[in-house]
Formats: structure tokens, sequence, C-alpha cells
């Protein structure tokens, strides 16, 4: 058994697949799953599990080069937490972030409730 880390084992095995600049989108529980993208969910109730948790969760195995939110969330927590976590975030409309999530590898569906709690985030390399 893993002694640490994430411990949901599809989580970790659709991680595992992923490579430099592929897309992660982490999503709330409302955010529309693109059709054709592979979904981890983790809902279990609203806010259960927390978008601040996964990402952190996330964010202590993988390195992320690139996050992307929708601009709608720099007047709410979400920007808090984003840039609690990443020196740079680039925006674009939440219309935006919808389309682009057709382009995930991989779909994370948390249990979060908070209006525009979704990010793209693009994997980077230890080197």
């Amino acid at each position: 058994m893993k002694k640490r880390g994430i411990l949901h084992a599809e989580l970790n095995a659709e991680l595992s697949k992923l490579g430099h600049t592929d897309m992660v989108l982490l999503a709330d529980c409302g955010m529309p799953v693109p059709t054709g993208v592979k979904v981890v969910d983790l809902a279990v109730i609203h806010g259960v599990p927390s978008f601040a948790q996964v990402l952190d969760a996330l964010q202590n195995e993988y390195i992320f080069e690139r996050c992307v939110a929708a601009a709608e969330c720099q007047s709410g927590p979400v920007q808090t937490w984003l840039q609690e976590r990443f020196p740079g975030i680039d925006y674009v409309s939440h219309a935006g972030l919808k389309t682009m999530s057709a382009d995930a590898k991989l779909f994370i569906r948390t249990g979060e409730a908070t209006p525009f709690a979704n990010v793209a985030l693009y994997c980077g390399v230890p080197f």
C-alpha cells in the first residue's frame, strides 16, 4: 500500500499517463464534462473534497508549468486559492475555459460548489 500522497487508485493511474504539456482540468461539481475526455469523479457531497484540497494533493506530487483559470474568478476566493499556489495565472473567459476543456487529457471533478472553481493545469517536467 502507498505510504503517502494520492491514494485514489483510478486518479493515480490516470495521472501516471500524463506527459509534458498535457492538460488536466480540475473542476468544481458543476463544470460540464467534455465528450471523450477521461473523468475521475472525486465528488462526494458539496464541498467534499474541496477544490483547494485536490489542488494541493496534485501539486505535492506533480509539476505544473502553466495555470489557466476563468477571468470571472478574479473577484472571488478561487483567485486567492490560485494566487497562493501559482506565481502566474493566465485567464480566459469561463466559456473559453469550457471550450479548452475538450483538449484535456484528464478531467478531475471535485465536490467544490464555489462559482468558477475550475482550472486548466499544464504538466511540466522536473528538470
